[in-house]
């Protein structure tokens, strides 16, 4: 399972209306999804203009912000006013510290049926954890998931007011809800900062609250 098939899975169980997606770039995910309301966020958004045109053809309503996902919640989030975030996909720069705010955000106008899907929780080795994109590159790893990871931890350990599990596919699909948590983490953000690959190697399934894909059945069933 990808992210395109657990995000659509996702929108249509709630029903969802108004879907977000940062760090949308070229728009291999952005431009499949079917929703009512889609709203694109990237600094440089590179969505041909026939993927654009096949999107307006579907009748949805589409808005292209390009720009930083920080300074996109600054002055537009009046989007929300009404009618708020049901389905978000957070899959922009791939840092702790960015990952977490853009959560947070999300979380911040999310509906009371809203699920926030966030990519790149489960790094396959030490070099597509690093920190940074260009250390990723010098050892040779093509793919850079950054340490996304130590931002479930994060909320694992801090939010009593969320239900939150990883999908283990796709490099990670973290799945972040209003709800009980199954269960949690109490590191403190000092702690998880300091963190390191080898910690979350140790530690994944409880770190992430890692679940094989037949648990996504399952969560589906559960939702309304």
């Amino acid at each position: 399972m990808n992210r395109l098939e657990v995000i659509q899975k996702i929108i249509d169980k709630i029903n969802a209306k108004t879907y977000l997606e940062i760090g949308v770039e070229f728009g291999a995910t952005f431009s499949k999804i079917n929703a009512e309301r889609k709203i694109a966020v990237d600094p440089e958004i590179k969505i041909s203009w026939k993927r654009k045109l096949a999107d307006a053809l579907k009748f949805c309503e589409i808005k292209y912000f390009e720009m930083a996902s920080d300074e996109f919640f600054n002055k537009h989030n009046d989007l929300f006013a009404e009618e708020k975030i049901d389905a978000a996909f957070v899959d922009g720069l791939h840092t702790y510290r960015q990952s977490l705010k853009d959560i947070e955000n999300c979380l911040q106008f999310l509906s009371d049926k809203g699920v926030v899907v966030a990519h790149d929780c489960n790094p396959i080795n030490e070099a597509s954890a690093a920190p940074n994109r260009e250390t990723a590159k010098k050892s040779g790893e093509k793919k850079w998931s950054g340490d996304v990871w130590k931002t479930i931890a994060h909320l694992r350990s801090t939010r009593d007011d969320l239900e939150i599990f990883v999908l283990d596919c796709d490099y990670g699909m973290g799945i972040i809800r209003k709800g009980k948590p199954e269960n949690m983490l109490n590191f403190q953000p000092e702690q998880i900062e300091k963190m390191t690959y080898n910690d979350l190697a140790n530690n994944r399934e409880k770190f992430l609250n890692l679940k094989d894909i037949g648990y996504f059945g399952d969560f589906l069933k559960n939702i309304k």
